[in-house]
């Protein structure tokens, strides 16, 4: 029974990865508000930086956290120049690319390929819809 139990509990975690629902990501990205660093930015590429980064002077920034349960949000400039919280989920699609949907239907699903993490930086490419 011991070993059934084991041997269950191992299909399961194969299935899950196979699904695509646990990205390669480190535990350490989890948690954590990214903050966009536009002035490294580059054509198709978003660098993401901790909020606790020493950014220069900005107007405002966007930015995003992932939560391990599957938790996004989405960090927009609000009216008032604070952010505003934009909640919904994500799902990866692969090793190195997440779905993101939205609480809010007025904002249209996203597909994210992460470009390379550390523990200072992300980059993030957004994939363009081929719809």
């Amino acid at each position: 029974m011991k070993h059934f139990f084991l041997l269950s509990l191992l299909a399961v975690i194969l299935m899950a990865a196979q699904c695509g629902t646990n990205p390669d990501l480190p535990a350490w990205v989890y948690g954590k508000t990214w903050l966009n660093s536009y002035e490294e930015d580059t054509v198709d590429v978003k660098t993401y930086r901790p909020n606790t980064f020493d950014f220069p002077p900005s107007r405002g920034r966007t930015g995003f956290m992932l939560q391990e349960d599957g938790t996004f949000i989405r960090y927009g400039i609000a009216p008032t120049d604070g952010l505003e919280e934009q909640p919904g989920k994500w799902e990866a699609q692969g090793k190195n690319r997440l779905r993101i949907t939205f609480e809010n239907p007025k904002h249209e699903p996203e597909e994210l390929e992460i470009v390379s993490v550390s523990a200072e930086v992300i980059k993030i490419r957004r994939i363009r819809n081929q719809e």
